[in-house]
């Protein structure tokens, strides 16, 4: 079990939650080894598409006839999609099923990252790291595969080994389904890998499946005892420090991913 605090055993190497610094390990330390692998969240932590996923819900609802508030909407990050839509129908309210919901929100948000991926700081920088240390990288996301795959395509290449997406899990986020798949997928132990979430559900997912995690705030905050370290952004964050920062993994992991659940959508 990860200890309460979430800290590394050497406090030294660790930078504050609010300081956003890089690890610097002491005099006659080895560097950490790298992780197995990085598993990555993808709105809020990769692009800054919240955002656009705030503006179309206070487009839908208003469309409806409905209220909507920054409050309702931060409520939803994090959650997979069809868990959102439910919302979104009950207190909007919108009166359509929850999966018109989910597709008339990618819809709106596609169009808006087709005409302009928002990056957030850092991001592009340590996942192009990350393929030249040959670390392989996972999108781990609850956004569904088109969106998923419009934000992919603006990127080199081969920056991403693999893809799990909302609509290809059977239980979203905070379950640690979509994480044990990356890893699976990877062939890598959870324990191994490294996370990286914005939101309390994706931190809660990935420490349900064993693996250690960095947090790096942005629309809502973070506990400093979700994550190894929580960080403003990944400015300036390199492959080697990644290890240092997200910290132990779980003292016991999932063993193996349900892989006869079916597939349902979710985000």
């Amino acid at each position: 079990m990860r200890r309460e605090s979430g800290s590394p055993s050497d406090p030294s190497l660790i930078p504050s939650a609010s300081s956003g610094s890089s690890p610097t390990p002491s005099p006659g330390r080895l560097p950490a080894p790298l992780p197995a692998a990085v598993l990555w969240d993808m709105d809020g932590t990769l692009v800054d598409t919240e955002p656009y996923w705030i503006d179309c819900e206070f487009a839908l609802v208003a469309a409806h006839g409905g209220t909507w508030s920054l409050d309702h909407a931060h409520a939803l990050v994090g959650n997979d999609l069809l868990t959102s839509a439910r919302y979104i129908h009950r207190n909007g309210p919108v009166p359509l099923e929850p999966a018109q919901i989910v597709e008339e929100l990618l819809d709106g948000v596609v169009a808006r990252v087709c005409r302009e991926v928002p990056w957030r700081p850092g991001a592009r920088e340590l996942l192009a790291s990350l393929v030249a240390a040959g670390v392989p990288s996972a999108l781990v996301t609850m956004s569904y595969r088109r969106l998923a795959e419009a934000v992919v395509g603006c990127l080199p290449a081969g920056s991403f080994a693999t893809l799990v997406t909302g609509d290809e899990v059977s239980r979203g986020k905070p379950h640690p389904d979509p994480y044990l798949a990356a890893a699976d997928r990877l062939g890598v132990p959870p324990g191994r890998c490294v996370a990286i979430e914005d939101s309390p559900t994706g931190l809660a997912s990935a420490r349900a499946a064993g693996v250690p995690a960095i947090g790096v705030e942005h629309l809502v905050p973070l506990s400093r005892h979700s994550a190894g370290a929580v960080l403003p952004s990944l400015h300036g964050v390199t492959p080697g420090e990644l290890t240092l920062l997200a910290g132990p993994p779980a003292a016991s992991e999932p063993a193996f991913v349900d892989h006869d659940r079916g597939t349902s959508t979710t985000h």
